[in-house]
């Protein structure tokens, strides 16, 4: 029988928290209905913002964490306006408001909104981290929107934000899937091993796109003929880049046989991994652990206690 799930207690005291506030159980957070403390709340809120009274820290921070609509979040950004307008030049700390906003448009599917925000030049300095960004452009990218997600990476650059190892594998991944592989391969030159899985296999990709057919067959040689001591780590390839090169290469008989040959070695050598390049990819790279794809992530949400879809897994 599998074992129950019991929340920890940090979990179990937020929930709390928001039952008093919306309590609703399951469903989509654009159709929850507030209770009185909980409208009471927000008008509050609206009331400041009409008379133009001061917005306090703890009043936005509250509000970020009890919103759980699209309704909620537009509030939400109106208040943010407001409190950056009046604390802009104030420092305040090591607390940072970008991520938990960023959090939230993530579990409410609401990218153009954060997109909208993050380059707002009024708003310059509220996301003023490496977090709020990485947030956007993993959701943008899960999304498939990768010319937005090398828009946001655009900003950040100009924004004179420093990239971290983070930053550096989202680039690298939103210049593959924009077919930049050259670059995407430059980028993760920089945080990583280029002898890594990663980008061997998308080296196999670039010769593959520009028709380096001879000079591919030579990789995957050298690949196999290496030094085959168990103590040597030797280059993995993915099984659905191997059936790329195949397709490739099948018009020119000569290539074909010496491929077909190469890849019975690599198999041989368990050289090669049954995981997608996008898997791959999705990977987020340790330089201390070994490589693995299935990591221990968290599949509720904080914020709805709901089970989190997969591409939220990685929050």
């Amino acid at each position: 029988m599998a074992a129950t799930f019991r929340p920890p207690k940090q979990v179990l005291l937020l929930q709390a928290l928001r039952s008093l506030v919306y309590p609703w159980v399951g469903g989509s957070g654009s159709t929850c209905c507030l209770c009185p403390l909980g409208e009471t709340y927000l008008r509050n809120l609206e009331e400041k913002l009409t008379q133009n009274k001061l917005i306090l820290k703890e009043e936005l921070r509250t509000l970020l964490h009890l919103c759980a609509s699209r309704d909620d979040v537009e509030l939400a950004k109106h208040v943010i306006y407001r409190y950056h307008a009046e604390n802009r030049n104030i420092t305040l700390g090591e607390y940072k408001f970008g991520p938990l906003f960023m959090r939230l448009c993530y579990e409410l599917d609401l990218e153009d909104s954060a997109v909208e925000l993050i380059k707002d030049q009024h708003l310059r300095g509220f996301f003023s981290d490496s977090t709020s960004f990485n947030i956007l452009m993993d959701m943008l990218f899960i999304k498939g929107k990768y010319k937005s997600a090398l828009e946001v990476l655009i900003e950040m650059k100009n924004q004179d934000l420093k990239f971290n190892k983070d930053t550096y594998v989202l680039a690298f991944a939103i210049c593959y899937k924009l077919n930049q592989l050259a670059k995407a391969i430059s980028i993760f030159s920089q945080i990583m091993n280029p002898e890594s899985i990663i980008c061997t296999n998308l080296n196999i990709m670039i010769h593959i796109q520009s028709n380096m057919l001879k000079t591919l067959i030579d990789i995957l040689k050298d690949a196999t003929e290496g030094n085959l001591s168990r103590f040597v780590k030797r280059h993995v390839f993915s099984e659905e880049v191997l059936v790329k090169v195949r397709e490739k290469v099948k018009d020119v008989p000569a290539l074909l046989a010496k491929f077909d040959e190469l890849n019975k070695k690599l198999h041989i050598n368990g050289q090669v991994t049954e995981y997608t390049l996008d898997a791959l990819l999705c990977h987020t790279p340790s330089d201390r652990q070994p490589h693995t794809v299935l990591l221990n992530k968290r599949t509720v949400s904080r914020r709805t206690f709901q089970p989190l879809s997969q591409s939220l897994w990685a929050e």
